[in-house]
């Protein structure tokens, strides 16, 4: 679906600028721009990845509280010689891109909760890769997945707990565009992160979420790849290895009750910055993968009776999406390895299609490489509420990139996806013919090289 309308052919029912000074065309990807995303999405190697998820499954367990035997670690056997195993990688890479990466651990101890009986070492794993631009350089984007496993029994930390898919196949997509990411370099910064603790409560990246927001690190979004192994049990006719689903919050869970009657006043539950960010990255699927692999948007934080490393995020104010396979198989989750009846449990590589996560990684990649060529979404965005009138006037701030331009975006209120955007150059100031009470507006930025960030929808402001 094209956004983008020429001035030129625009009816006087859709929307008409007062005040202007851009350029009839949005700026587009130029030749190296397109190359770059080609040369990123062919690299993925679903070898590469087959590599890595075998390897973590080596360790028998990666269960969280595993970290406390040292018997276990002298072994090699658990999740601090996981851990030891994912950060050594991620230095291999950084060398390799002539130390182009910050490679750390963030350790820190969990004191005795619900699913963690003993205090309990839990150390994230990242790799940062620092961006280009002084300005853009301070914006963020942070792909994750976690690294514990976990059996029938949670507190089970010596049984074995292969977590081939859950989630050894989304650590493989978070270290897969680290090795390939890492090869370019971008504008925005971007953090490929590994989590601990999310099958005790979603420990570790609570932790991490915090300790970002201690530094001051400016996230302006999170994909979270949590089971997106493409599931190949014998027999499912069901599962559909061309789709792999987005889930996002609609109304922020930091919303404050006045901020929640705001947003269903004026009919904005479906349009939080992590919905935003699930909308941009199916716009960047459609323009970038190949082949007919792409996203589903599901208008829900997350899955029936379940939650993932995203929350955490969201917790802490950020864009945060899960991305997840279409079809699961919960035999093959949380289960002791055992045949029962014919029936085999448990998470193991056999069922794994690694094409499919390589499909997963593909989509990350681009959308971290796509949103990372952007400036950063634009801030402080108003619609005039002033007084009754079938015109509306949005208003923004300027960014802080002096190379930042901007488009306008609007839909119906019943559509799932922005419909039209209006390239608008350097203003920050518009009014137009079309009533904000018959569409959704948004604005965004975009690049001299046209990339764009995700979209703000504005607040109403009198």
């Amino acid at each position: 679906m094209k956004l983008r309308v020429a001035v030129g052919c625009l009816l006087l029912s859709t929307l008409v600028i007062a005040q202007t000074n851009s350029a009839a065309a949005p700026p587009a990807p130029d030749a190296q721009a397109k190359q770059l995303m080609r040369t990123i999405a062919s690299g993925i190697s679903a070898d590469d990845i087959r590599h890595i998820d075998e390897k973590l499954v080596s360790f028998g367990t990666r269960n969280t509280l595993s970290s406390m035997d040292e018997e276990m670690y002298k072994q090699g056997r658990g999740i601090k010689a996981a851990r030891e195993w994912i950060r050594d990688e991620f230095q291999r890479y950084s060398a390799a891109c002539g130390n182009c990466m910050k490679v750390d651990i963030v350790n820190y101890t969990q004191q005795p909760a619900p699913r963690v009986p003993n205090a309990t070492d839990i150390g994230d794993v990242y790799a940062m890769l620092p961006g280009t631009d002084p300005i853009e350089s301070k914006h963020i984007y942070l792909v994750t997945g976690h690294y514990d496993t976990r059996n029938s029994d949670t507190l089970d930390y010596k049984g074995d707990a292969p977590g081939a898919n859950d989630d050894t196949s989304g650590t493989s997509v978070s270290m897969e565009c680290a090795r390939i990411l890492s090869q370019h370099r971008f504008p925005a910064t971007i953090i490929f992160l590994t989590v601990a603790g999310e099958e005790q409560g979603l420990n570790g990246s609570d932790y991490f979420a915090k300790y970002a927001k201690q530094q001051g690190w400016d996230i302006v979004g999170v994909l979270n790849n949590d089971i997106v192994g493409g599931n190949r049990t014998p027999g499912d006719t069901l599962q559909n290895n061309e789709i792999v689903r987005i889930f996002s919050e609609g109304i922020p869970i930091t919303a404050t009750e006045q901020q929640v009657r705001l947003i269903r006043a004026i009919g904005a539950e479906s349009d939080s910055p992590s919905r935003e960010l699930a909308r941009a990255m199916v716009e960047i699927g459609k323009e970038w993968l190949p082949g007919n692999f792409h996203p589903q948007l599901i208008f829900r934080q997350d899955r029936y009776l379940r939650g993932g490393d995203h929350t955490s995020f969201n917790k802490q104010a950020d864009a945060a999406v899960r991305i997840t396979e279409w079809r699961e198989d919960f035999n093959h989750q949380h289960q002791n390895v055992r045949v029962e009846n014919g029936v085999q449990f448990g998470d193991l590589e056999k069922f794994v299609d690694f094409d499919y996560v390589a499909n997963v990684a593909r989509l990350n990649a681009l959308t971290l490489a796509a949103l990372a060529q952007a400036p950063a979404p634009p801030k402080n965005v108003r619609v005039s509420t002033r007084q009754l009138e079938n015109d509306t006037t949005l208003d923004w701030d300027a960014s802080d990139d002096p190379k930042a331009q901007f488009e306008v975006l609007w839909r119906d209120t019943t559509a799932p996806l922005w419909e039209h955007s209006q390239f608008v150059g350097k203003v920050t100031h518009m009014t137009m013919p079309e009533s904000k009470d018959n569409v959704i507006f948004g604005v965004r930025s975009i690049s001299p090289t046209g990339f764009t960030s995700y979209a703000v929808v504005p607040v109403p402001e009198r």
